[in-house]
């Protein structure tokens, strides 16, 4: 639990075991089903295994990777049993996971990260973006970072005026203009107005249409040069948006996004109303891409920097 002591303490780890809970029991169930009354992993095991991560929205692709990694486990000890499958399986879930490379923030107290550290959010509407923007202002602000919020989703008005909802619930500064402005104008302005008041982080949304995945590609596109003129190393993190609720369908949506952009982060939000909760396995693996952020409930507290070895530990811990 080394990584909870560190950043967050025993209420932070039953909110994501809590969060969890409709993946667990019905992931739990599957595997525990998988390995009734077997005393060897043999090929039966392995099979019923497999049926039960597809079943857990772990999706084919991944599955086939985790059964390939757990039989090469198997065969170097002939004498494992099922009561050595949870820790296997847990160590190799584990290791699918894409790992943060070190140029992106570690938690939210952004110890050794440029400043302003800028985070441009994309993702497709409805999946909990503004929120999750909302909540990481939130965590940043309570881990005594200064942010300002700039909202370049101009082809909404309910967006702009969401995220403003959201900048005087957490008490945080908003960069704004009026419906259909130029979306890189007002990151720009956003950007420039985080470096007068001399912000730790600057978080940029952005509009959340695939429709027309070139009109997306340039004007994510535009934003990014504009950002760089003021500063030519950011943005620090591209963080796209999924609703884990989705299961496949969110894998579906990172596919089409990191064609139309380049993404650096993923957040998984509402994975509290879900038993899909395996899509996490499956969109990291796939799109090589690190998870940095879960959302597991409603609260401002509830979005979680991620860590891989707690994510897998506790579709593990039974209560």
């Amino acid at each position: 639990m080394g990584f909870f002591d560190k950043l967050f303490g025993k209420k932070e780890k039953q909110t994501l075991d809590q969060g969890l809970e409709k993946t667990k029991e019905s992931f739990f169930a599957k595997i525990t089903k998988a390995v009734a009354g077997k005393s060897t992993i043999d090929d039966e095991v392995l099979d019923n295994l497999e049926e039960a991560l597809v079943g857990a929205d772990v999706g084919i692709e991944t599955t086939v990777a985790l059964i390939d990694r757990i039989s090469e486990r198997v065969k170097k000890d002939k004498y494992l049993g099922t009561a050595d499958l949870n820790r296997i399986m847990q160590e190799e879930m584990a290791g699918i996971l894409v790992d943060a490379p070190t140029g992106l923030a570690s938690g939210f107290d952004l110890q050794g990260m440029p400043k302003p550290y800028v985070i441009l959010v994309v993702g497709v509407n409805g999946v909990g973006k503004t929120t999750s923007i909302g909540k990481l202002a939130h965590q940043f602000k309570l881990a005594g970072k200064s942010v300002v919020l700039g909202a370049a989703d101009t082809f909404r008005a309910a967006a702009v005026d969401q995220l403003t909802i959201w900048s005087e619930r957490v008490g945080v500064p908003i960069v704004k203009q009026a419906m259909g402005s130029d979306p890189a104008s007002v990151a720009f302005d956003t950007v420039q107005s985080g470096m007068a008041r001399g912000a730790d982080v600057i978080i940029i949304d952005t509009a959340g249409r695939l429709h027309n995945k070139l009109h997306l590609m340039e004007e994510l596109s535009k934003i990014r040069r504009v950002i760089k003129k003021q500063l030519p190393e950011a943005p620090h993190e591209v963080l796209l948006v999924l609703d884990g609720s989705t299961g496949q369908n969110a894998l579906e949506q990172a596919r089409q996004f990191t064609a139309a952009t380049e993404v650096t982060s993923l957040a998984i939000t509402k994975l509290d109303g879900t038993a899909k909760g395996g899509v996490v396995l499956a969109i990291s693996h796939q799109m090589n891409i690190p998870v940095r952020y879960i959302g597991v409930g409603e609260r401002m507290e509830d979005l979680l920097v991620f860590d891989k070895k707690e994510f897998v530990h506790s579709l593990f811990a039974i209560q």
